[in-house]
């Protein structure tokens, strides 16, 4: 059993997780490590960290949603398909170790933040044509993504609705909750039931981080475009650096 004040110290990472999540995703950045150095094998701290992350999730997509920052027509879609990616994508991290695909959304974040960093004028209502028919693909793969590995999800959600539903920055983050809270509740399901999530842990860190994603979905939606871009492209560089060094170590 961790010392309280190690799970103490956890509860605080988790709270800043939550707040950085609700605005751009990559809470994981602070809260994975922090369970690593706690001491907790790989497959329990992955897993509990899921068990907290899906209560900050909740926590920031209802905050969007009563505030009107999600649109209700593509919810469904994005629920329905990001959950089924995430239970696919968390049954095959049990069998499957996810260091391959770092090469890989090394470059797409580096190209997200490219994207993010270019200002631009929101167009609003106006989508592709065939943007509801690309939600769900969308929405699987990186339902899928983060239910098997996860780091940049939410900003690759964000920049997925800006360019196919033409999104301000503040709006695509709401909308990118909705994928988020079902990837986590699905990966979360299955997690769970194997046993894996260590709740005595995972339990304090879900309040702390419920409560962080209350207070980042609330900022986000004040502080709207310029404030949601800034803390994007502090996680993705972040996000970068971290599995820059992991490759490098191998």
């Amino acid at each position: 059993m961790l010392p309280l004040q190690i799970t103490a110290l956890l509860a605080v990472a988790a709270f800043a997780a939550g707040l950085v999540d609700a605005i751009a995703g990559g809470g994981g950045l602070l809260t994975v490590p922090s369970l690593l150095a706690a001491g907790l094998p790989v497959h329990v701290a992955l897993a509990t960290n899921k068990g907290q992350a899906a209560f900050g999730a909740v926590s920031s997509f209802a905050s969007f949603w009563s505030r009107g920052g999600i649109d209700r027509k593509r919810a469904p879609w994005g629920f329905a398909f990001g959950f089924a990616g995430s239970l696919v994508g968390a049954g095959v991290l049990l069998v499957v170790k996810p260091e391959p695909l770092k090469p890989v959304i090394l470059v797409l974040l580096v190209l997200a933040a490219t994207f993010v960093a270019w200002p631009r004028k929101p167009r609003e209502g106006s989508a592709h044509a065939w943007a509801m028919f690309a939600l769900v693909p969308i929405a699987f793969s990186l339902g899928f993504y983060d239910g098997f590995f996860g780091p940049g999800v939410g900003s690759m959600l964000i920049v997925a609705f800006v360019l196919l539903f033409g999104d301000s920055l503040t709006r695509a983050s709401g909308n990118a909750k909705v994928v988020n809270l079902a990837s986590n509740l699905a990966a979360l399901m299955l997690f769970a039931s194997r046993g894996a999530v260590l709740w005595r842990v995972a339990l304090p860190m879900a309040a702390a981080n419920a409560a962080g994603a209350f207070v980042g979905a609330r900022l986000a939606v004040k502080r709207g475009d310029k404030f949601v871009r800034g803390v994007v492209l502090v996680v993705v560089t972040a996000l970068v650096i971290k599995i820059a060094l992991d490759l490098l170590r191998r």
